[in-house]
């Protein structure tokens, strides 16, 4: 079929008053033209004022069976994102009673502010691409940029109708911009991938390799020392495991937003003389930093209140229930921004780290403001990272990810990994972004696509430590092979000197499935078929997402 969508129409609400055409439109307030190429889907709007829109859409027909299976991206790193069945239901936090949403901000991680989650099945939505696949051919619609703000596909699967918007939630266009400017594709994996890849411009900077080494998060979470990192350094380099980067996770500083503030009890000489070590052991030093919170308990939110990003009431605006309770800050502010160059300066020059791990960046834009939308924030504030960190490696986290192609080298592409394999019952009916090892394999897997095109994958840690924790033997080894296969962020937590030679071969079998590709991966009633070519041999891997077995 030559296209994913048949008979587009344009769809814009403005002022109140709604227009729909099929080529052109002129007012007094705007014009606009809708084109239909081989590859490529636009919506080019010329404002003739400053003018604000309540929608800016393309809606058409698409064609799906009840064979296909249906992709949607979710709304930053840690949201669930899997290929579905047509008339599977999409499920927000609307299970959740409202006191509870309140008490721990679980609506403020994702889309469910300003995104609606259907009672109905086979209705979907997605954030900068999507596609159907059917068998091994991909329809694939794909964002070419969210500088104007998010890109939003929703799929209604029962009706046969696709809908591309542009999220314009607050922002004010006075310059000529596309309100939709999409790839349509159609071809095997590889090929549509490369393609949007390379019509985006992202296929010049998007494959940085693969980085090996530690993370201090899931060994001692915040509970980290000097003496406890040249430990796990030692042990690292005692057993001769491959590694480029030793990264220092949360916990080094007094509180969330005071970077500055070292713990002198856990780093009496402060942090510099641990990345000294590492990097007189011959491997760059990587560092965890939240730039865009601050928790309540810190001292920023106590002497700056005015840095914090308020609410439509005035009030702080929290960006979740993590530590002390954590909340946004206002990136437009001048005098959080020196804060920020002085935090960067000091980290990257100073300090001397090579790597810093960006998290909690979807706090940017938690809400519209400035006259400007979301997307439109988040790319600005992703502009601002690579501004001060220069040359310096950026593995982002927590970030709307379309914000963050060509701006950091690696990036999360799933939740965090927990210590069983998929938490509580309880927990599994939060929100889409909750910690869980199953969700963040099925991520890994099904975000495949974006490793080396974009940035370099970061599936998270795997981990094959017996102690601390409640993963069975065949899924931690499912969690390395997945990591080892589709990740460039290969890093661990663990105390490696305490592998036991079972643990190596799992090790070592993981890494000899480095650089296999895949045909397509198939997701069908709890089991991931995945179709790999490893070397030139073609091969057959499952994995059973209810026990987490490969077989």
């Amino acid at each position: 079929m030559p296209y994913q969508i048949y008979m587009p129409t344009a769809l814009i609400r403005c002022g109140g008053a709604t227009v729909k055409f099929r080529d052109e439109y002129d007012c007094d307030l705007y014009s606009a033209k809708l084109t239909l190429s081989d590859e490529r889907i636009s919506l080019h709007i010329t404002p003739k004022c400053p003018v604000s829109f309540e929608e800016l859409s393309v809606v058409g027909f698409a064609d799906v069976t009840e064979d296909d299976r249906v992709f949607m991206n979710g709304y930053q790193s840690w949201t669930d994102s899997r290929e579905m069945m047509p008339g599977e239901r999409m499920r927000g936090i609307e299970q959740i009673p409202a006191p509870v949403i309140r008490k721990y901000n679980f609506d403020k991680y994702g889309d469910y502010n300003f995104a609606h989650y259907s009672p109905r099945k086979g209705v979907f939505h997605g954030w900068t691409y999507a596609y159907v696949r059917s068998g091994e051919e991909y329809r694939l619609c794909g964002s070419l940029s969210e500088r104007c703000g998010f890109t939003r596909i929703v799929l209604l699967t029962d009706r046969q109708r696709i809908k591309i918007s542009r999220e314009c939630e607050g922002a004010e266009y006075s310059e000529p911009f596309y309100a939709v400017d999409c790839a349509i594709l159609n071809g095997r994996e590889k090929e549509v991938f490369d393609r949007w890849a390379e019509m985006t411009g992202a296929s010049a900077c998007g494959d940085p390799g693969i980085i090996r080494g530690y993370t201090s998060w899931y060994r001692h979470y915040e509970d980290i020392s000097e003496e406890k990192l040249i430990h796990d350094l030692e042990a690292m380099l005692e057993t001769k495991m491959p590694a480029d980067i030793f990264q220092i996770d949360d916990g080094y500083q007094t509180a969330v937003g005071d970077w500055l503030s070292v713990d002198g009890k856990k780093f009496p000489e402060g942090i510099r003389p641990v990345a000294d070590r590492i990097h007189a052991e011959g491997l760059k030093a990587g560092l965890w930093l939240a730039p865009f919170v601050c928790e309540r308990n810190s001292s920023l939110m106590e002497l700056h209140p005015d840095w914090i990003l308020k609410d439509e009431d005035g009030k702080p605006l929290a960006a979740g229930c993590n530590w002390s309770g954590s909340y946004a800050l206002d990136i437009y502010n001048s005098e959080v921004r020196e804060y920020l160059r002085e935090v960067f300066d000091t980290v990257l020059n100073e300090w001397g780290f090579d790597l810093v791990k960006l998290d909690f960046l979807y706090a940017a834009c938690i809400r519209p403001y400035g006259g400007r939308s979301r997307g439109q924030i988040m790319c600005e504030a992703m502009d601002f990272l690579r501004e001060l960190c220069g040359d310096k490696l950026i593995l982002g986290c927590g970030v709307p990810l379309g914000a963050a192609f060509g701006k950091v080298d690696y990036c999360r592409i799933g939740c965090d990994v927990g210590l069983s394999w998929n938490d509580n019952i309880i927990m599994r009916q939060t929100h889409r972004e909750r910690v869980s090892t199953k969700n963040s394999m099925l991520n890994t897997i099904f975000r495949r696509q974006l490793n080396g095109r974009f940035f370099g994958s970061d599936p998270d840690v795997y981990l094959l430590r017996e102690d601390s924790n409640r993963l069975f033997p065949c899924q931690k080894q499912s969690l390395t092979v997945i990591n080892h296969l589709f990740g460039s962020v290969l890093f661990t937590s663990d105390d490696v000197g305490t592998y036991s030679d079972r643990q190596e071969r799992v090790l070592t079998q993981a890494r000899n499935r480095v650089g296999a590709e895949t045909e397509y991966a198939d997701y069908t009633d709890g089991v991931v078929t995945l179709h790999l070519n490893v070397r030139g041999r073609p091969g057959t891997l499952r994995l059973d997402t209810c026990d987490g077995r490969l077989f």
